[in-house]
């Protein structure tokens, strides 16, 4: 079966990954979603400091090159991931809180024009203090002012 491109703008999917296996599925959803059309797909890992990490000048420097690392690792799963399946896409690094992050890259896309549309695609947390203190899904379904799909 085919599928005829849209006649719609582009699909701009920024997909929040960290490696896990709920970002492993929102990845595999955001080439589901973008097959058949025009754009591209937004790999974001958001590094962030805790407080206590944030109070240490040492602490700082040793996490940066542990997100380094982490940088270059996560590229590479996402490659492997991509490959043969989707060459449409790229990878981003920022640092802060994640949510806030996520948002802030979906609004910044300069490649998006006015009949374009962004979404943010993430997977849902399994881990069960996120089902009382909240995740970074939860977080974004409050405060993201583009379209949301949370995978499973």
């Amino acid at each position: 079966m085919s599928v005829a491109p849209s006649s719609a703008g582009k699909l701009y999917l920024v997909v929040g990954y960290d490696g896990s296996a709920p970002a492993v599925r929102a990845l595999d959803a955001a080439v589901n979603l973008l097959r058949g059309r025009e754009g591209r797909i937004d790999v974001v890992y958001i590094a962030h400091l805790t407080p206590a990490e944030m109070m240490s000048a040492d602490a700082i420097t040793e996490m940066e090159e542990v997100f380094d690392e982490m940088t270059r690792d996560l590229q590479a799963q996402a490659a492997e991931q991509l490959a043969g399946r989707e060459d449409r896409w790229r990878f981003e690094r920022r640092q802060g809180p994640i949510a806030q992050e996520l948002v802030a890259a979906a609004a910044k896309d300069a490649d998006a024009g006015p009949d374009d549309t962004v979404v943010i695609v993430v997977g849902s947390s399994s881990q069960a203090a996120h089902r009382i203190l909240g995740s970074a899904a939860v977080s974004l379904a409050r405060h993201a002012n583009v379209p949301l799909v949370i995978v499973p």
